[in-house]
């Protein structure tokens, strides 16, 4: 995105929410003077996304931002002690006290489980508060992950789904792909699809992933069957089982069968005059040559701008709808590519506990999301389902029919195992696979190594700063020896020929 479009969007926000907000709505009798202090990343932020608009409608309430960016860095502090991100997340809230929090998933169980945030039912009880038209299942979600317990509302969500050409299904007489189908159905489907031809003109089944890389689509599959190839509390290696034999079979066929579409497959069709036009174009579902591929509401987006672009009769696709995101059979209503995002919760000892629930209210309101789904492409959809739909009745509800993966690792969750491991085991993986996908391992044989390579690594002491260094120099220095070595068989080659 350009620099000054990153700088335009936020205000463009705040501007089109103002525009179109109901003023007075979300206004109190009460004018006496209130301070709520709000946890978010920074105050400019805050204001742009939600305090701008909460303000015009409440200039009673004035908003102190507890900003969070200390909490994002990496490496050890002054003193020499690694960086913990939980201990400086619960040591600001304690020293900052703020009433309202902006947390994540994780952030929101935890706290929950630590009795640090307020149960907000009493308060929806006492204002009748409207939960109705909220996106199905996400109150119940919110309430599993606080124990049985509501404690607080995302304020929107956003998705993946499978985009589908309903003009080629119709062609090749295929049946439409469906909500909530598993990946190994989805492929079946792909592969139904002719695959002759020229690569820059035949017709592809399905996208997936980036690079065709065993590694990389095994991956993928693997989040949607809730596999994990490490337990981080145990500090031992899963990967070893019948859950990844299947996912890395089940990928590596679908590799092979030549129906899948890579994105690294336009490289060497892009050239440095080529148009605006020629770049959408070379996106297949865009021009008509792909069935299905996954995407969030940016291919949407990229639609409307080539309808804008090119006014070729027919060059664009226009018979297209979606469906909900392959899914495990075993966890058939949950998505590793849903996420509920900025949830607002209020801290259990807040003094001004009123004032915060009014604000949580109002952004989870119907006025809030009305608003708001006039920007949906800036910061995902809104929590009221009403707003989340298209002139031609397309299946919308496939964004949010699937609530998120709950038992997914998050990312600090790799903070308690050693730096080595989070370093080096990927690139164990993208090796091991590389072989099976070579026919030079079985995949047997390659998750028995990656098994004994992890727990090895996961049985060292904790390398310095220094020795990671140094063990990242050396890497860099083989990988590039490789390289040299690949390039140079490749010239004797040429020069053979």
């Amino acid at each position: 995105m350009n620099n000054w479009l990153k700088k335009a969007a936020p205000v463009a926000l705040a501007g089109t929410l103002l525009a179109g907000c109901s003023f007075g709505s979300g206004s109190k009798e009460n004018n006496a003077e209130q301070t709520v202090r709000v946890m978010y990343y920074d105050e400019s932020g805050f204001f742009q996304n939600y305090g701008m608009l909460y303000s015009a409608l409440n200039p009673n309430v004035n908003f102190e931002v507890v900003s969070t960016q200390s909490l994002y860095r990496s490496g050890p502090s002054e003193d020499g002690e690694e960086f913990d991100y939980e201990k400086a997340l619960q040591k600001l809230i304690d020293e900052e006290k703020p009433d309202v929090l902006m947390i994540d998933q994780g952030q929101y169980k935890k706290l929950a489980e630590e009795g640090k945030l307020l149960d907000i039912e009493a308060y929806m009880a006492k204002d009748k508060f409207d939960t109705e038209g909220i996106v199905p299942g996400m109150l119940d979600y919110m309430k599993e992950l606080g124990g049985g317990q509501l404690y607080g509302f995302p304020s929107s969500f956003s998705s993946q789904v499978l985009y589908y050409n309903k003009g080629l299904f119709d062609k090749y007489n295929i049946a439409y792909p469906t909500d909530q189908m598993t990946w190994q159905d989805a492929i079946q489907l792909a592969r139904q699809f002719p695959i002759e031809g020229e690569a820059e003109d035949r017709v592809y089944g399905l996208k997936i992933g980036y690079s065709g890389d065993l590694n990389e689509m095994s991956s993928m599959l693997a989040s949607a069957e809730n596999l994990k190839y490490v337990d981080t509390k145990s500090k031992k290696m899963t990967i070893d089982s019948d859950g990844w034999r299947n996912v890395v079979q089940t990928s590596l066929d679908a590799l092979n069968s030549k129906a899948l579409y890579f994105e690294n497959m336009d490289q060497g069709m892009m050239g440095g005059s080529s148009s605006y036009e020629d770049y959408l174009m070379r996106n297949p579902f865009l021009s008509g040559r792909l069935a299905m591929t996954v995407d969030s509401t940016y291919l949407m987006q990229q639609i409307k701008e080539a309808k804008n672009y090119i006014k070729d009769e027919g060059a664009v696709i226009s018979d297209w709808d979606m469906v909900t995101m392959p899914v495990s059979a075993q966890y058939p209503d949950q998505s590793a590519n849903t996420w509920y995002s900025d949830i607002f919760a209020i801290a259990k000892d807040s003094p001004n506990a009123e004032a915060a629930w009014d604000f949580i209210s109002y952004i989870s309101s119907d006025d809030y999301s009305r608003v708001k789904a006039k920007v949906t492409n800036m910061g995902g959809f809104p929590i009221r389902t009403a707003y989340i739909k298209d002139e031609e009745g397309r299946n919308y509800a496939a964004f949010y029919k699937l609530k998120p993966t709950q038992s997914m690792q998050d990312y600090r969750d790799f903070e308690s195992l050693n730096p080595q491991f989070n370093m080096m085991f990927y690139g164990h993986m993208q090796e091991e696979f590389k072989a099976v996908q070579d026919g030079t391992k079985s995949i047997d044989e390659a998750l028995k190594t990656l098994q004994v390579k992890g727990d090895e690594l996961l049985s060292q002491e904790p390398m310095t700063e220094e020795e990671m260094n140094k063990e990242m120099e050396k890497r860099m220095s083989e990988e590039q020896k490789r390289m040299m070595e690949a390039a140079g068989e490749a010239t004797s080659e040429v020069v053979v020929e």
